[in-house]
C-alpha cells in the first residue's frame, strides 16, 4: 500500500519571469511585457494579457495583438537570482524550504501549521512576510503533495487533508504540464485528471511509458516522485575546497560545473539519479549557506550544473529584495562548496547504455568495438541515432561507432505528421509487399481522397498464407516534398492487428500495400 503524500505548502509568485526582469533589469512589470524563449511567449504581464497576449504565442502574433509590447528574452539565471531573496524571506519563518523552480518554493506544511496556528494562518503569515520584506505578491496553496499544492496555489486554496484526489479530478489534463501527452489524451477521449487517474496503472505504463506513468500518479493525487525516495549514503555527496575564496560568479560557476559532473558520475556508478539537490557553501568568514532545489524527474549533469550556477549567482550577485531591504550577499568569498543528493531514486524507467554509461565495462566495450573497426572498417560497427521524421524508418540514422551522433533530421516537438507512440519494435530494412482483401476476396484500395474501398478482412504478406485482420486504424496520410516532383512521396498508413496477435504498420503507396514495421 502506497503511503499518502505529505501535506505540502507551496508559495507561488505569479508571472515570475516578468517580475524578475523588473527586479534585475528594471523593466516595469506594470506595463505590457512578454518574456520570450525560442520566439514564443513563456510569460506575460497582466496588462499584456488584457490585450490578448497568451503563453505559446509567437513573437510576431503577440506584437500584433499588443503593438506596444516590451519583449524580454528568457533568462533562467536571472529568474533564479531574483528569487533568492524571496526564498530567504520564507526561510525566516519556516525551515526546510525547497526551490521547485524560480518563482515557486515548497515546504512541509506540518511544522508551520503547528507553531503558526493552523495551515490557513501559516499561509497568510508567509504571504504577508514576503510582501513586506521583498515587495513581491505571492499566493500559497496547501494540499497533499507538491504537484497538487502547486495547482492549489493558483487559486490561493487550502485543500483539506484527503481531499486532493477530488480537487484534481475536475481539472483538465493540460494541468499536467505535458502538452504532447495532454493532446494525445484528449484525442483518446480523456479530458480530465479524474478520467486519466481512473485508467489502470499497468495499461498507462505500457501505452505511455515511464513519464506517462509518473503523470498518472500525479493525476491520482499520489506522491509526485516515480519511486520511493530513500536517504542517500553520506559518501554520495561531493565537495571541493578552494584556497582562493570564490567571490566572482564566473569563477564559482566554473567550479560548480566540475563538481556537478563529479556528483552525476558518482550517482551513475551506483545506478542512481538525483531528484532533489542540496547546495551548501561555506565562506571565508565561516558563514554557512544552504539551499535545496527540487525537480520533478531526474536531474542530469547539465541540470545539476545549472541549478548550482543559478544558486551561486543568487548568493554572490549581491541581489536584494524588490524593496531593497533584504540583502543576501555573503560577507566573504566561498572557500568550500558541497553538493548533497538529498533525494535519489534507482534509474528504473531509464534506458541505460548497452554496457552501462560509466565505469570499466564501458571502456572495455569501447576498446573492443574500436578494434573491430580497425579490422573490418569504420562502417562495420554502427549505432542508431534517433531524429525527426514521419515514419519509423525516417527517424533512425546509423552512425559509425565513435562518430558524432547527430540526427539526420532535426527533432522539433512534435514532428508534423508523425505517428503517435508507441513506436514499432522492429522496422524492416526493406518493406515487404502485401495484399489486403475484403470479405468478397477483392483487393482493398485507397482513393486519392483517402476513401477505403471496403473493410479490410485478410492480409497476405508475400507468399505466406492469408491471415484474418482482427482490427485496424487509419488511414493517416503523408504528402512529402510535393514542391520537388523528383522527390515527392505520397502514401497512407494503417495500423492493423491480426488474428494471430501480430500488430503491423502498413503503408499504401502508388496502389501497392507494404509492411513497414512490426509492433511488439
Amino acid at each position: 500500500m502506497t503511503a499518502a503524500p505529505a501535506r505540502t505548502l507551496l508559495l507561488w509568485c505569479p508571472d515570475w519571469p516578468v517580475l524578475a526582469a523588473e527586479i534585475v533589469d528594471g523593466v516595469p512589470a506594470t506595463g505590457p511585457v512578454a518574456v520570450l524563449h525560442a520566439n514564443r511567449v513563456v510569460a506575460c504581464s497582466e496588462r499584456s494579457r488584457a490585450e490578448g497576449v497568451r503563453r505559446g504565442l509567437r513573437k510576431r502574433e503577440a506584437q500584433g495583438r499588443c503593438p506596444q509590447l516590451t519583449a524580454v528574452e528568457y533568462d533562467p539565471g536571472r529568474d533564479a537570482r531574483a528569487f533568492e531573496p524571496v526564498v530567504a524571506a520564507v526561510e525566516e519563518l519556516v525551515a526546510g524550504v525547497e526551490v521547485v523552480r524560480p518563482g515557486a518554493c515548497a515546504v512541509a506544511a506540518r511544522g508551520p501549521s503547528r507553531y503558526l496556528g493552523g495551515e490557513e494562518v501559516a499561509a497568510e503569515r508567509i504571504v504577508e512576510h514576503v510582501a513586506q520584506t521583498c515587495a513581491v505578491e505571492s499566493q500559497v496553496g496547501i494540499a497533499d503533495g507538491v504537484f497538487a499544492a502547486g495547482l492549489a496555489a493558483r487559486d490561493g486554496r487550502v485543500v483539506p487533508p484527503g481531499g486532493t484526489p477530488g480537487f484534481l479530478a475536475d481539472l483538465p489534463v493540460e494541468a499536467l504540464g505535458r502538452p504532447a501527452l495532454a493532446d494525445l489524451l484528449r484525442r483518446l477521449g480523456v479530458r480530465t485528471l479524474g478520467d486519466f487517474a481512473a485508467l489502470p496503472a499497468g495499461d498507462v505504463l505500457a501505452r505511455f511509458g515511464f513519464d506517462g506513468a509518473l503523470a498518472h500518479r500525479l493525476a491520482a493525487g499520489r506522491d509526485h516522485r516515480p519511486l520511493a525516495v530513500r536517504r542517500p549514503p553520506v559518501d554520495l555527496a561531493v565537495a571541493a575546497d578552494h584556497d582562493e575564496p570564490l567571490d566572482r560568479v564566473d569563477a564559482a560557476a566554473f567550479a560548480a560545473r566540475t563538481l556537478a559532473e563529479r556528483l552525476h558520475d558518482r550517482l551513475a556508478a551506483h545506478g542512481l539519479a538525483c531528484t532533489r539537490l542540496g547546495i551548501e557553501a561555506v565562506t571565508a568568514h565561516g558563514q554557512e549557506l544552504h539551499r535545496v532545489w527540487r525537480h520533478d524527474g531526474l536531474l542530469t549533469a547539465a541540470a545539476i550544473a545549472d541549478r548550482v550556477r543559478w544558486q551561486l549567482d543568487g548568493w554572490l550577485s549581491g541581489s536584494t529584495g524588490r524593496a531593497g531591504t533584504h540583502p543576501t550577499r555573503p560577507t566573504a568569498g566561498i572557500i568550500r562548496l558541497r553538493l548533497v543528493p538529498d533525494g535519489v531514486v534507482a534509474q528504473a524507467g531509464l534506458q541505460p547504455g548497452l554496457w552501462g554509461e560509466t565505469g570499466e565495462e564501458r571502456e572495455r566495450a569501447h576498446r573492443a568495438l574500436s578494434r573491430v573497426q580497425g579490422i573490418l572498417g569504420p562502417e562495420a560497427v554502427v549505432t542508431a541515432v534517433l531524429g525527426g521524421g514521419r515514419s519509423p524508418a525516417d527517424q533512425v540514422r546509423l552512425v559509425p561507432w565513435g562518430d558524432e551522433r547527430l540526427p539526420a533530421r532535426p527533432v522539433p516537438p512534435p514532428w508534423p505528421g508523425r505517428l503517435p507512440p508507441p513506436a514499432p519494435a522492429v522496422v524492416l530494412p526493406e518493406p515487404l509487399a502485401a495484399v489486403v482483401h475484403d470479405a468478397a476476396g477483392e483487393p482493398v484500395e485507397v482513393s486519392a481522397r483517402l476513401q477505403v474501398s471496403a473493410e479490410p478482412v485478410r492480409l497476405t504478406v508475400g507468399a505466406a498464407r492469408p491471415v484474418e485482420i482482427a482490427g485496424w486504424a487509419g488511414p493517416w496520410p503523408v504528402d512529402e516534398r510535393w514542391w520537388v516532383p523528383a522527390e515527392a512521396r505520397r502514401r497512407a498508413r494503417f495500423q492493423v492487428c491480426l488474428a494471430d496477435g501480430t500488430a503491423l504498420l502498413l503503408a499504401v503507396e502508388a496502389g501497392r500495400w507494404l509492411v513497414e514495421a512490426i509492433y511488439d
